[in-house]
């Protein structure tokens, strides 16, 4: 079994021009769920403030924002402006940011909605996809960060060796 030494809640951020989806870590950091969707307005600030105050709520020591990259898993000039968000949340906030491929999240979160049966007026619902894609990228970033865990023995067992 692979626990993490310091399992921590992590909150995810799907960074966009007029929404920012969320998901939390559970306390283990092991599963991601959606939470809710920020409205931004076009050409103000992120709502830096209201994320922190979310990721308190939360319990949140860290945060995840997906990157976008293109098919060939390269920045864009949207990746630029992310890292730039990312920076100003880390400043304001005093958490860690890690940065996560997003690529194809937004895409998966559709079908899982697609898949589920919801109407049609749910499944087009940005909002739910947005917060559904920072859940996607948030479970992969969960398992990345595990499988590369120092693993704990059973109780009255030696510890596997490193090779």
């Amino acid at each position: 079994m692979r626990v993490s030494p310091h399992p921590r809640r992590v909150l995810a951020l799907d960074y966009g021009t007029r929404r920012i989806g969320i998901a939390v870590s559970d306390p283990s950091g092991t599963l991601a769920s959606p939470v809710t969707t920020l409205s931004r307005r076009i050409g103000k600030r992120p709502p830096i403030t209201r994320i922190v105050a979310l990721a308190s709520e939360h319990a949140a020591e860290a945060f995840v924002v997906g990157l976008p990259l293109d098919d060939d898993g390269n920045e864009t000039e949207w990746s630029t402006d992310v890292r730039d968000f990312g920076r100003q949340l880390g400043m304001r906030s005093g958490m860690p940011v890690h940065f996560a491929d997003e690529r194809y999240s937004s895409v998966e979160a559709e079908a899982r909605i697609r898949s589920i049966g919801l109407r049609r007026k749910a499944r087009e619902d940005k909002a739910r996809i947005d917060a559904g894609a920072a859940a996607i990228f948030l479970q992969d970033w969960l398992d990345a960060r595990s499988a590369h865990a120092p693993v704990d023995p059973e109780p009255g067992h030696a510890a596997p060796a490193n090779p």
